[in-house]
């Protein structure tokens, strides 16, 4: 803020320059003002941005085009320009600087074309005729190349030098056309129609040297800007120096600063292509001998698997391993054989007096079972002084059951019986 003091009002820098920038900017009368004047000092920054002063007499005033205003001018001022410049004044705060900032730039003394010039880009531009999905890309080495230009001028010479230093086995094909003047335009698509014609051709480049607005006309008319963008071959415009831009540029698929820089990029430089060229050789001499050692290891390990699984290496190793065997048979024979006969006859002891236990074991067994068979024997019982009695095949075991008739079988014979129903039972059983 200001500080006053016994002497009144005291301002820093950054105040007094705020303030004056801040009467500049409120100023209606500055904006949009267009001022006259001729280039001097220009400046492209690497940023986009143009910086020039405009003069008169001993006058100056720096002028800045931001990268989005220069980005839509159609041509680059140069030094010594005489310009009819539009924007609004402004105040570099930072050094109190007073500056115009430009938004749009057209010559001195060529309204009427220029603004010929603006209204055609515009509307063809709507159209889409200048829009980047048209542009075609150049081929990667042309089998020839046509020249539309004038057959006198200077462009030949130079796309002729600069095709022969970069290529000379590329082919040129000179199309003569006129380049200024009345019919220029009319003559240079007859010539654009029959270079694209001509056997071969798959590059177009048309141009011609620098001049002023009205020289270079011929290539912002309207009917030369479509049959660029009709042409069935990729075309490259080289009209004038760099600063210069024409409709012709828009509509071609590529724009050459100069004719020479047009040559450059139509014709790949022979040495590099050569280059490339040695350095796929190399690389493919390397996979050639990388497969080749590759291919070779896969057939020796092949031949060794064959080998390892051939019927005559087995029959080899099998009659090797049968000698093998039957010289350690014969090697351990001799010495085998008296423990082997002594194995045999502890053997023999041994099932012998295996055998003598099992056949006593089941003797003992059989007289057991004897014993019991004995004990239920039915005869023995008889001879204790008991009788079995009988009913003809059945066993009469109760006296309830006892039938008229019946056997009593006694130890030494049987005697038939009667029952006699007078006893007593109880009796008859005592």
């Amino acid at each position: 803020m200001p500080v006053r003091d016994s002497a009144g009002w005291i301002l820093s820098v950054t105040e007094l320059n705020r303030y004056i920038s801040g009467l500049v900017r409120d100023d209606a009368l500055l904006k949009g003002i267009r001022l006259r004047g001729q280039v001097s000092g220009i400046h492209f920054s690497a940023a986009g941005h143009w910086y020039f002063d405009l003069k008169e007499d001993s006058h100056t005033i720096p002028v800045v085009v931001f990268r989005q205003s220069a980005q839509r001018q159609s041509f680059r001022p140069r030094n010594g320009d005489q310009l009819i410049v539009h924007g609004d004044v402004s105040v570099y705060e930072n050094e109190c600087r007073v500056q115009l900032v430009a938004d749009s730039l057209r010559p001195e003394g060529v309204g009427l074309l220029w603004q010929r010039f603006e209204a055609l880009k515009q509307q063809l531009t709507q159209e889409g005729l200048f829009d980047r999905s048209r542009k075609r890309p150049l081929p990667a080495r042309p089998r020839r190349i046509a020249i539309v230009t004038s057959e006198t001028g200077a462009v030949l010479h130079d796309i002729c030098t600069v095709a022969a230093r970069r290529d000379p086995g590329i082919p040129l094909a000179l199309v003569p056309a006129p380049v200024q003047g009345e019919g220029a335009a009319e003559g240079l698509v007859t010539a654009l129609r029959k270079a694209a014609a001509l056997p071969g051709v798959d590059v177009v480049i048309i141009g011609r040297g620098g001049g002023s607005m009205e020289d270079l006309w011929c290539f912002n008319e309207e009917i030369l800007a479509r049959a660029i963008a009709a042409c069935p071959v990729p075309v490259i415009s080289a009209v004038g120096h760099e600063t210069d831009f024409t409709i012709a540029d828009f509509a071609a698929d590529l724009r050459a600063a100069t004719p020479s820089n047009a040559a450059e990029l139509a014709v790949p430089d022979r040495s590099e292509t050569l280059a490339a060229f040695e350095l796929m050789r190399h690389r493919l001499d390397s996979a050639a001998r990388d497969a080749l050692r590759q291919r070779r290891q896969a057939l020796l390990e092949a031949a060794q698997g064959l080998e390892r699984v051939s019927p005559e290496r087995r029959l080899r190793e099998l009659s090797a391993q049968t000698a093998q065997t039957r010289l350690r048979l014969e090697g351990i024979g001799p010495r085998l054989l008296p423990a082997l006969e002594q194995r045999l006859a502890m053997s023999a002891l041994r099932l012998d007096t295996a055998a003598d236990k099992a056949i006593e074991s089941a003797r003992q067994r059989l007289s057991q079972r004897r014993n019991r068979l004995e004990a239920l024997n039915p005869q023995r019982v008889l001879e204790r002084g008991y009788a079995l009695v009988t009913s003809g095949d059945r066993v009469v075991t109760s006296a309830q059951d006892a039938p008229a008739r019946m056997r009593l079988r006694f130890r030494d014979g049987a005697v038939d019986v009667r029952r006699d129903d007078s006893t007593d039972s109880s009796s008859s059983t005592d």
